[in-house]
């Protein structure tokens, strides 16, 4: 198994939980199977999901009186190496205050570690976790990780929902896709450019904590899903991917999204997903007082849903434009 900071890396892009916030315009997802928790961003601001008018991916546009924050809406999950045009994000780069980033990677913080550790070791069983299972979902289980090349070793664990995390993690890995969202190049870019870099710093000790609390019956659910999932393929997210570098918004968003349906499922996702998102406001807030312009980076799911991140910079009086804005 990998080692609590990476578990937590590979975990806090999606454990972005359900929403709360003012009440706006909805567009509802179909519904999610009832065994798992509803989409954590089910319940989207309808006025903010525009097809963009510019080459590339869609931006929004956050701003006051004399200054700029462009943003970027990422996926949670895409094709890796996905291609797509970089030149809106070359010209605002240029003279850019800084760029905000979303919380990839995730770091340990140094008071967190040991609670971390300690976290991931009660994850930790002697046996397989498939010796936990039998009949149907057994076979399936064992089928998929085999097709991965992936040993039963791997998923030493007594923890339902931390087994289906990794086998689907694994899925992700030999199917090339990637939780890893466009931050990880622009961030680099920006550097390459001397443009300053914020990002946030989230305990991976909490997340592991959540894990293991997570009551059976709900890491049942998430396995099943999981499984489903797999056996469905990797279509829908990479056709997903393809609309989101044409700026097709609504088609970025059309992913099934199981990976965020299971990380709902733990203890304390609410809390962490409400952090999430204010801290995201308040660092593209905080941007917005210095005149210029800035560019960030956020999900797109967490940036367009109710009481997202768009959403709560509306309630605080900034002006916001669509993608249709151009």
């Amino acid at each position: 198994m990998k080692s609590p900071k990476r578990w937590a890396g590979a975990a806090l892009a999606a454990v972005l939980a359900f929403t709360a916030g003012a009440p706006a315009a909805q567009v509802p997802l179909a519904p999610a199977p009832s065994a798992l928790p509803q989409d954590p961003d089910e319940v989207l601001v309808e006025e903010l999901v525009v097809v963009g008018r510019l080459p590339g991916p869609a931006w929004w546009r956050v701003s006051d009186a004399d200054t700029t924050v462009y943003v970027l809406g990422v996926p949670s999950v895409a094709t890796k190496q996905l291609a797509w045009d970089r030149g809106v994000l070359e010209r605002r780069l240029q003279g850019a205050n800084e760029v905000i980033v979303s919380v990839d990677p995730v770091k340990v913080r140094a008071l967190g570690a040991a609670g971390a550790a300690v976290n991931f070791l009660r994850l930790r069983s002697r046996t397989p976790f498939e010796a936990q299972l039998s009949g149907a979902t057994k076979a399936r289980f064992v089928a998929a990780r085999t097709r991965f090349g992936k040993p039963a070793d791997r998923y030493k664990t007594g923890n339902a929902l931390a087994a289906g995390l990794m086998l689907v993690e694994d899925w992700l890995d030999h199917v090339r896709l990637t939780t890893t969202d466009p931050s990880k190049p622009i961030r680099q870019l920006a550097r390459s450019k001397r443009i300053r870099v914020t990002e946030k710093t989230y305990d991976a000790g909490a997340l592991l904590g959540a894990l293991v609390r997570t009551p059976r019956s709900a890491g049942d659910a998430c396995l099943e899903a999981v499984l489903d999932q797999i056996d469905a393929g990797p279509g829908r997210i990479q056709a997903a991917s393809r609309a989101w570098a044409h700026g097709d918004v609504p088609g970025a968003l059309s992913a099934e999204r199981v990976y965020e349906r299971c990380l709902a499922a733990a203890p304390g996702a609410a809390r962490l997903d409400a952090q999430y998102k204010a801290d995201q406001a308040a660092a593209i807030a905080a941007a917005l007082e210095r005149p210029g312009h800035a560019v960030a980076v956020v999900q797109l799911r967490p940036l367009l849903s109710q009481g997202g991140v768009l959403d709560r910079l509306r309630s605080q009086g900034f002006d916001v434009k669509t993608p249709g804005d151009g």
